[in-house]
């Protein structure tokens, strides 16, 4: 579950990380109010949308007086912004954060991830700040420190001076940077997050470290023990089919093919996805019905596929262990009765009841087109949508 920035930041006043005095606004006189509030001389409006890149895009604005800020507010609320991370389609900024500005001397990088290749945690720090790391891994990767941290030993002073010396920071500044780092590292822990991010984290002209932008993502199967950190979830940010999903038990996230999926097992969503790809289409989605799926689960997931208006084609791939093939057959048959289906559908059955389950679908008189293989399956939808 991804936070904004005004949420990471709230988050990371708890344990006294360096933040800047900053309001949350969704008009722009507020914006400006904000400004007065504050205080200074330099304010910074940021668009709060889950997405990097803000700044290329046009939604971060430096203002010299809380009318400006005001003005700013007018120009990135109700825009599209477009970024990397945001695809063609863009997202609308519907509110903005408000910061006071402040004397900025250095600008470093500094991450803490969970590294499941090496099941530890990676703290990932860089004298690159204010770049997009991969660019910077791309163009420079000895500008990159990553250190594997232990989680059974922890954050140590040998990591953080280790790090520190690598920015070129002198003894001092070390011994500020250890306390930023420690209270990261503790408040990513404490809070089960799988990314905090600080990028830039900024050594001010007093010698001062501020964070300055920051962006958190928080590990969905630990939100159980964070009703804190789950309240914070911005609906406006999650695509209608993916909430509705959600609500059944069913792991679904759209993209942007042509080609709607419903397969059971995360590996075997992935590997449809792949092999889709490798004949020349794109998947309009991963949806994963899961183990325990019933006859009216799949009738909701082909709805759910449906919605999306750039499906021109869907592949069921099932391999029934503790799915029986039989049940996916008869959702199968019920939603194309239910909801004339009319764009190509191809399914392959294998594994328990399977017989059963092509029998289904064999004598329903309906136009379902059978395959034995994935890569037939495959192979035969990618024509099919051509």
């Amino acid at each position: 579950m991804n936070l904004h920035e005004y949420q990471s930041k709230a988050l990371m006043r708890q344990y006294a990380l360096p933040v800047l005095d900053g309001r949350l606004c969704y008009t722009p006189k507020e914006a400006q109010a904000a400004a007065d509030v504050i205080g200074g001389e330099l304010w910074v409006v940021k668009a709060q949308v889950h997405a990097g890149g803000r700044g290329k895009a046009g939604g971060v604005k430096l203002a010299r007086s809380p009318e400006e800020v005001r003005r700013c507010a007018e120009e990135i609320l109700g825009m599209r912004l477009v970024t990397p991370q945001t695809g063609k389609k863009g997202k609308l900024v519907s509110k903005v954060y408000v910061e006071g500005g402040c004397d900025i001397a250095k600008e470093f990088y500094l991450s803490f991830l969970v590294d499941r290749a090496c099941c530890c945690i990676s703290m990932i720090i860089s004298p690159e700040g204010g770049m997009e790391i991969e660019e910077v891994a791309d163009k420079s990767p000895d500008k990159i420190l990553t250190l594997r941290i232990d989680p059974k030993i922890g954050l140590h002073p040998f990591h953080c001076m280790r790090a520190g010396f690598f920015l070129n920071l002198n003894l001092d500044q070390v011994r500020k940077l250890q306390k930023v780092l420690q209270g990261c590292f503790r408040m990513f822990i404490e809070k089960d997050l799988s990314l905090l991010e600080v990028n830039p984290l900024v050594l001010t002209s007093d010698g001062e470290f501020v964070v300055l932008d920051a962006k958190c993502s928080a590990d969905n199967n630990a939100l159980f023990r964070h009703k804190d950190i789950e309240a914070l979830r911005d609906y406006d940010e999650i695509d209608e089919r993916e909430l509705i999903a959600a609500r059944l038990g069913l792991s679904y996230i759209a993209l942007d093919g042509t080609i709607g999926c419903m397969v059971n097992g995360a590996g075997l969503a992935m590997a449809t996805m792949d092999i889709i790809k490798s004949y020349g289409e794109m998947p309009a989605n991963f949806l994963d019905v899961g183990g325990g799926a019933t006859k009216e689960k799949v009738e909701e997931a082909f709805k759910i596929i449906l919605a999306d208006k750039a499906v021109k084609g869907i592949l069921i791939n099932i391999f029934g262990g503790i799915m029986r093939c039989d049940v996916i057959a008869e959702g199968v048959v019920a939603a194309e009765k239910d909801l004339s289906i009319e764009v190509p559908l191809v399914v392959r059955l294998q594994g328990t009841n399977v017989d059963i389950g092509r029998k289904i679908l064999s004598e329903s008189g309906l136009k379902i087109i059978p395959a034995e293989s994935m890569d037939e399956a495959a192979q035969k939808i990618c024509e099919l949508v051509r």
